[in-house]
C-alpha cells in the first residue's frame, strides 16, 4: 500500500482502536424508587447533561448493596430485600442491556456495606448481617464464580452505611454508623498487597457522618453527603489526599442540596453523585470536577427515575 507521500507497506496491516485510558460511563443499580427495584441506568460521562438511561437490570430487587468494577465489568454484592443477601451480580458493560448474570457469592449474607476495587479484585467490607461487621471480602475478577475470600478486618466491627474509594493500590473506607446513635468519621485504609491485615486507621473525615458517597481518581478521594442524627442530610464534601491520609479531609465545595444515601462514580478528572434522599427521593446528579473542587457541585442531566440506597460502578461504555 503506497500513500501519496510515498510511504508505502509491504503486505497487509491491521489496525485497531484502543480503548480509552479511563471510565466514560457509570452504572448505577438497585435501590429503593420508592419500591425497591432492580433497576440498572448509565450515565455517559460525555454527555452527562442527558437523563441516564435504563440499561438491562440486575438478577433482582434489592437496595443497600455496593459496588465495585473495572474498565470492562461492574460486580455488584449483597443487599436487601425481605432479608440480606450475599448474591453478587456482573454487569459486562459492553453488553449491558443483558440481564445482571448472578456469579459466586460474598461468605455471608449482609447489606449496608461499602465496596471497592482494581483491574483485578474488589473488597466488599463493613456492613450488617444480624451485627455489625467488620469482615472484608475480597473478590477476584477473573474466577468470580467461586464464593468470595475473608480478608483481613475493617479497625471497627461496628461500621454500616459507610462508603469507600480507592486507587490501584489501597482502598479508603470512611464514615459509618455504629450502634445507634454512635456515628463515625473514622476512615480505614486497606492495602491491597497485604490485604490479610488488619484495616489501618487513618485520619478522619471533618465531621461523623452515614449513608454518604465517595469517587475518586489515582491521587485524591471525595466523600460527598450523608446524614447526622438530629441534623439530617448534608451536602458536605471532603477530600483525602492519599500521600498524607493521617490528615484530616479537607473540607470542598459542596454538593448542589444536602443528601444522603447516595452512590457515585467517577473518573480521573470528575465525580458524578447520584440519587439519594433530600426532600424525597432523589434523581438529581452532581458531578464535581476535581480540579476546581473548592465549587459547588454543578448539577448534571437526572437519572431516569428517582433513586436512593443504590450502588453504582465506572467504566468504559
Amino acid at each position: 500500500m503506497t500513500f501519496a507521500s510515498g510511504l508505502s507497506f509491504l503486505g497487509g496491516f491491521t489496525m485497531t482502536a484502543s480503548l480509552p485510558s479511563e471510565n466514560t460511563a457509570a452504572w448505577f443499580g438497585g435501590g429503593k424508587s420508592p419500591a425497591v427495584v432492580s433497576t440498572v441506568q448509565r450515565i455517559t460521562f460525555a454527555t452527562d447533561t442527558a437523563t441516564a438511561s435504563v440499561r438491562g437490570p440486575l438478577s433482582s430487587t434489592r437496595y443497600f448493596l455496593a459496588a465495585a468494577g473495572n474498565f470492562t465489568d461492574g460486580w455488584f454484592g449483597a443487599g436487601y430485600n425481605a432479608g440480606s443477601t450475599s448474591s453478587v451480580d456482573r454487569i459486562t458493560y459492553a453488553t449491558d442491556t443483558a440481564t445482571a448474570s448472578v456469579r459466586g457469592p460474598l461468605s455471608a449474607a449482609k447489606y449496608r456495606l461499602a465496596a471497592v476495587g482494581n483491574s483485578d479484585y474488589g473488597w466488599f467490607g463493613g456492613g450488617y448481617g444480624g451485627v455489625n461487621l467488620s469482615r472484608v471480602d475480597r473478590i477476584t475478577f477473573a474466577t468470580d464464580t467461586a464464593t468470595a475470600s475473608v480478608r483481613g478486618p475493617l479497625s471497627l466491627a461496628r461500621k454500616t452505611y459507610l462508603s469507600a474509594v480507592g486507587n490501584t493500590t489501597d482502598g479508603w473506607f470512611g464514615g459509618g454508623l455504629g450502634s445507634y446513635p454512635t456515628t463515625f468519621s473514622r476512615v480505614d485504609r486497606i492495602t491491597y498487597a497485604t490485604d490479610t491485615d488488619t484495616a489501618s486507621v487513618r485520619g478522619p473525615l471533618s465531621a461523623a457522618r452515614y449513608a454518604l458517597a465517595a469517587a475518586g481518581n489515582t491521587t485524591n478521594g471525595w466523600f460527598g453527603g450523608g446524614y447526622v442524627i438530629g441534623l439530617g442530610g448534608l451536602s458536605i464534601v471532603n477530600r483525602i489526599t492519599y500521600a498524607t491520609d493521617t490528615a484530616t479531609a479537607s473540607v470542598r465545595g459542596p454538593l448542589s442540596l444536602a443528601r444522603y444515601s447516595l452512590a457515585a462514580a467517577g473518573n480521573f478528572t470528575d465525580g458524578w453523585f447520584g440519587g439519594g434522599i433530600a426532600s424525597g427521593e432523589g434523581s438529581n446528579v452532581d458531578r464535581i470536577t476535581y480540579a476546581t473542587d473548592t465549587a459547588t457541585a454543578s448539577v448534571r442531566g437526572p437519572l431516569s427515575s428517582s433513586n436512593n440506597q443504590s450502588a453504582a460502578a465506572g467504566g468504559i461504555q
